[in-house]
């Protein structure tokens, strides 16, 4: 429909675009809403770490402008770093370890600045994985575990809390486990005996 309009109505040449909204057919087709809980796993994680992360970004904007402010000082104009905003882009470069070469340190100490930002950015750039991946295994361990399996169907992975088999409707077996947190663990079941 939208290649008609814009055939006959050229100025609607943009809803082309809304053919794209077919791509997402491949989620159903390729079966992708089974691994929807993983990615809600991943999102509560960064949404979890986001304070972390933010916090993390403000230190690297502030070292950013220290090193681009002392390389402008120690290198200056007539080695190319004209001004404080150059320098600070020679900073991002650096610290990320991308390192383009368009401007490059002359001085000795200029050098020496410059290997120890690489040196610095390698360690940046473990730091945000070292914060999402503790807040995805904290997630992770959040998430009661459950083997609960239907004796009708045979599908597993039930919650905790569910009383019929998600898939066929029938009954489950009470659900048993180690943590006394869940119910069904040593502690539901010592409440239930007494």
């Amino acid at each position: 429909m939208p290649t008609w309009l814009a055939f006959f109505l050229p100025e609607l040449a943009f809803l082309i675009d809304v053919r794209l909204l077919r791509l997402l057919r491949v989620f159903r087709i390729l079966k992708l809403t089974v691994y929807f809980e993983e990615a809600e796993i991943l999102y509560r994680a960064l949404a979890n770490s986001r304070r972390k992360i933010f916090v993390f970004l403000g230190t690297v904007f502030i070292i950013t402008v220290i090193l681009g402010t002392v390389m402008y000082v120690v290198e200056g104009p007539q080695h190319g770093f004209t001004s404080i905003p150059v320098s600070m882009y020679w900073a991002v470069v650096t610290l990320t370890t991308t390192g383009f070469g368009d401007m490059v340190p002359k001085t000795p100490t200029g050098q020496f600045i410059t290997s120890l930002t690489i040196l610095l950015g390698y360690g940046i750039i473990a730091f945000p994985t070292g914060i999402v991946g503790a807040e995805l295994a904290a997630s992770i361990l959040k998430r009661p575990l459950t083997t609960r399996t239907c004796t009708h169907c045979l599908t597993e992975g039930h919650d905790p809390d569910a009383l019929y088999c998600k898939h066929c409707g029938s009954p489950l077996p009470e659900y048993q486990n180690d943590r006394p947190e869940v119910r069904g663990g040593p502690a539901g079941r010592r409440q239930k005996d007494a």
